[in-house]
């Protein structure tokens, strides 16, 4: 960026979910930004949710990689020494050459992720395919959407998502499964929602075992079993069958296999119902609404995917619209939700490790032979890679000695994630690419390498609606920082690769088009996907691209064409299997995870925005409460939870949307955020033996007390050590960090103890301080120039005072003398003046605030009180909430 760029609005795309929303970034210097919603993208139309909203608190440098570095003595724990570009390149190259000279090409592998660009990703597959001469590249999309590939390609012959976005708004019925579209996907559930309030006569079917914020606002909710989703299509595809719905005549001209699908289906509503812990009613209510509404969209996302049966899933609800000819056509059709900002561009160049660049298969020998005469390549993978699980397995073993990993936390999100760890601490070479310094993976890397990060990365992303999208940088590259295609690059020089000459981001652009359309031909290798339309593009109409959607100018399907030689579409056989580890005996509970409302991924970036903790400041594990109360916890306490794999430690919640004998964990808590709330340690690493994908919605675990002496809580301008503390959690606050903690130690003399955690070894310091110590109460406040610069609370039980009006003293000058006051009674003097919990976090708008304007204002509706209070009007992700608020409060009144 230079200085003429300041100030000025430059539309990019949002860095999170695959709804790919268009963004306008006004910088506002080197390392700040405003962001607002692009009103001209056709994704989102201006709106934000609230992690895109808070993007301009995620731009500092605190914690960032800013030079390579190299570890002293190639162990983990060895200290990192800072060298320059060249050191570092010439020792990961030389180490990697080396070793596979001695054991091949298939020692060593890339595993990268669905938060690269496009470029970086084609890129990278072109090195270890096409230079290599190994497939051993695999994704981070491996554990989101790998059995959604699958699935298409099963039924398809190319992995295609048949549905826009503006299908949604003409739809007559969505069928929503495994997605809580409220809360992961909210600009996507805002459409819908908009679209139900103009013709509420549209139908919204949530599936999910647990009852979500999209559950909510849905017409029927379905809490199947967990695992039983192809018994309830099975039965679905067998009562279509059986009635008017059928289209005979597209199954007879455009399709294969019903039959045999059909011997996989025979079953009844009935047995439907008992297989799915349903009442029948509700099995027949949905198959009577499917079967009689044309425009019928099946959107499905984690809850299908990530299983060990996740393909077949897939293939089971694609049955259902073959059936029923509801494909290729305006507002009908199954619709992949896909999870990560560029899965999808991933999905285009290969990015797994079973898959060619271009839509090409690596399995077929003419489309490897077609690969490699594009890339004028010395070989070519000739076999599928390792997948993510499988990778990871095979380091541990010795078989891959040196792995490159990009973009991503695999200590953190893969299943089994102490086994990444034994893995990663025995491997001869661990090179990491990565925008953070210290992450769970980067403690073991031997060479790291700072990448740009989404303010300063420029290329193209393509969302779930196969539209892509140009990324912009709008900052300037700090420190020594590169883009990811620019260091592997770099990286195939030093092996003596020709082919990765690139100048500029477009350059690849182009070469990625030109591969789409290379041999796409009826006659040769006919594929839908083909962008060679824009292979053409300069630098300029590059940085100028405005969204496109492939394939250019026409309806997947609308022709009713599939990629299979003979063109026709399918059917395939999903035979019901239950998961491959039941509850039960010492695991009696089945661990559900997922993603919850206002964090993404594992933290690294949403983790760094203040706005961004206050919804969900912890871990914690949902479960019924008669289950809890078998389990001897409670709510609020602390809980360990535990698989034969690993443990992990979180907050007891009561949520109200969960059944009994299952348990729902969230995923982004890391090493660097809390004590012991990894939960890929605790997550089955069984796979779906067609997609890889693992099993993270099924494992059997078991649920007991994490007993300790005292609960607490510190609010610190400066940072603290826990080393001595049983367990903790942090979560960046607006000038401040916010710790939870608990112990198992007796504290006998607490002022001395608070004052050696928090630092204070001023005697004379303003302290203030209140004990009751029969109680086992403590509560301190510590002044800095009549500012509050630390506060700490300590209690035997966990119900400690509100933290939300205690943060709001941190943004005050000068602490009055009530204020002080009130931090000693542990509640504010002042009426009114504690908000509660955050409900909005769009607008900084409490539970207090919220219930205090619908009982005073006599509010009935959500826009009421979004009127009245503004929670609720932007993003809409906690209207949900919202609305069980104005239960809570009107019911009793």
């Amino acid at each position: 960026m230079n200085l003429s760029q300041q100030h000025l609005s430059i539309a990019t795309t949002c860095p999170y979910c695959g709804v790919g929303c268009g963004v306008k970034a006004v910088p506002q210097g080197p390392q700040s930004a405003t962001v607002s919603g692009d009103v001209d993208h056709p994704s989102n139309f201006g709106r934000l949710c609230v992690k895109g909203s808070a993007l301009g608190e995620t731009l500092g440098l605190e914690g960032r990689l800013l030079h390579p570095q190299v570890r002293e003595g190639g162990q983990p724990g060895g200290a990192l020494r800072q060298v320059s570009w060249d050191e570092a390149l010439d020792r990961a190259a030389g180490q990697w050459r080396a070793i596979v000279d001695e054991h091949g090409p298939d020692s060593v592998a890339l595993y990268v992720s669905g938060q690269l660009l496009t470029e970086d990703y084609y890129v990278a597959n072109k090195l270890m395919k096409g230079y290599v001469g190994s497939a051993n590249i695999d994704t981070n999309s491996r554990l989101c959407m790998s059995s959604a590939v699958a699935g298409h390609k099963r039924a398809f012959g190319e992995d295609l998502v048949p549905v826009n976005y503006d299908d949604l708004e003409s739809a007559d019925m969505i069928v929503l499964v495994g997605s809580n579209l409220a809360w992961c996907h909210p600009i996507l559930f805002q459409r819908i929602m908009r679209a139900k309030e103009a013709r509420p006569d549209m139908k919204l079917v949530v599936i999910d075992p647990r009852r979500t914020a999209t559950c909510e606002l849905a017409d029927l909710h379905l809490p199947v079993k967990p695992g039983t989703d192809v018994w309830l299509f099975n039965g679905l595809l067998a009562y279509l069958s059986r009635g008017e719905a059928v289209d005979a005549a597209f199954i007879a001209n455009h399709t294969r296999g019903l039959n045999e699908a059909l011997e996989a289906a025979d079953i009844t509503p009935e047995e439907v119902a008992k297989a799915c812990r349903l009442p029948v009613e509700d099995v027949l209510a949905f198959y009577e609404s499917f079967a009689a509404t044309a425009k019928v969209i099946t959107g499905f996302s984690m809850g299908v995917n990530q299983s060990s049966a996740g393909t077949d899933k897939v293939n089971a609800i694609i049955n259902c619209h073959l059936v029923t000819g509801r494909i290729g056509k305006p507002g009908m059709g199954p619709f992949s939700i896909t999870g990560q900002p560029n899965a999808m561009g991933g999905r285009e160049v290969g990015g797994l490790a079973n898959m060619l660049a271009a839509h090409l298969d690596l399995d077929k020998p003419e489309h490897r032979a077609a690969v490699r005469e594009f890339w004028d390549s010395p070989r070519i993978a000739d076999k599928p890679g390792l997948k993510a699980v499988d990778l990871f397995q095979a380091i541990e073993a010795g078989k891959v000695k040196a792995v490159w990993i990009i973009a991503t936390n695999p200590m953190v999100s893969l299943p089994d994630a102490d086994q990444v760890r034994r893995a990663l601490s025995k491997a001869e070479l661990v090179i990491a690419s990565d925008v953070v310094q210290d992450t769970d993976t980067n403690a073991f890397a031997h060479v790291l390498l700072p990448a740009l990060a989404w303010a300063e990365k420029d290329g193209t992303v393509t969302n779930s609606e196969r539209r892509i999208s140009r990324q912009r940088g709008f900052l300037p590259a700090p420190g020594e920082a590169r883009a990811d295609w620019k260091i592997l690059c770099d990286f195939a020089q030093r092996l003596g690769y020709d082919g990765f000459d690139f100048q500029h981001q477009s350059d690849i652009f182009a070469e990625h088009a030109r591969l789409s359309a290379w041999r796409n031909a009826p006659d040769a290798l006919p594929r839908v996907f083909d962008i060679g339309a824009l292979a053409s593009l300069d630098r300029a109409a590059y940085d100028a691209l405005q969204p496109v959607q492939w394939p250019i100018g026409r309806r997947v399907f609308d022709d009713r064409r599939f990629s299979f030689p003979d063109g026709r579409a399918r059917f395939v056989p999903t035979v019901p299997r239950l998961p491959v580890n039941t509850a039960g005996g010492e695991y009696p509970l089945v661990l559900n995870t997922g993603r919850v409302r206002d964090q993404w991924h594992t933290m690294t970036r949403t983790g760094r925005a203040p706005k961004l903790a206050e919804h969900t400041p912890e871990s914690f594990v949902d479960l019924h409460p008669q289950d809890a109360l078998l389990c001897g916890v409670r709510d609020g306490e602390l809980a360990r939870i535990s698989s034969q794999w690993g443990s992990m430690v979180a907050r007891v919640r009561h949520g109200g949307g969960i059944a009994r004998g299952s348990v729902f964990v969230p995923i982004h808590w890391n090493g660097q955020t809390a004590s012991d709330a990894r939960v890929g340690a605790v997550v089955n690493p069984v796979v779906d033996p067609v997609s890889g994908e693992p099993e993270f919605k099924h494992t059997p675990v078991m649920v007991d007390r994490f007993p300790v002496q005292w609960h607490g809580f510190v609010l610190s301008r400066t940072p603290l050590g826990l080393d001595q503390v049983a367990y903790w959690t942090r979560a960046q606050g607006a000038g401040f960090t916010r710790y939870e903690m608990a112990g198992r130690n007796r504290i006998t003399d607490f002022g001395t103890w608070a004052r050696g955690l928090l630092g204070v070894d001023d005697d004379d310091a303003d302290w203030l301080e209140y004990a009751d110590r029969s109680a086992g109460v403590y509560r301190a406040v510590h002044i800095v120039d009549d500012r509050i610069a630390q506060c700490i609370f300590v209690s035997p039980r966990p119900d400690l005072p509100e933290r939300a009006w205690l943060a709001g003293l941190f943004s005050t000058e000068t602490l009055a003398d009530a204020e002080r006051a009130g931090v000693l009674a542990g509640r504010p003097l002042q009426q009114g003046a504690d908000t509660g919990p955050t409900v909005c976090s769009c607008f900084g708008v409490g539970r207090n605030t919220i219930c205090n304007a619908i009982r005073d204002k006599d509010l009935k509706t959500t826009a009421e009180v979004t009127a009245c209070v503004k929670a609720g009007g932007n993003c809409g992700s906690c209207v949900p909430e919202i609305r069980q608020l104005l239960a809570e409060v009107r019911v009793p009144a």
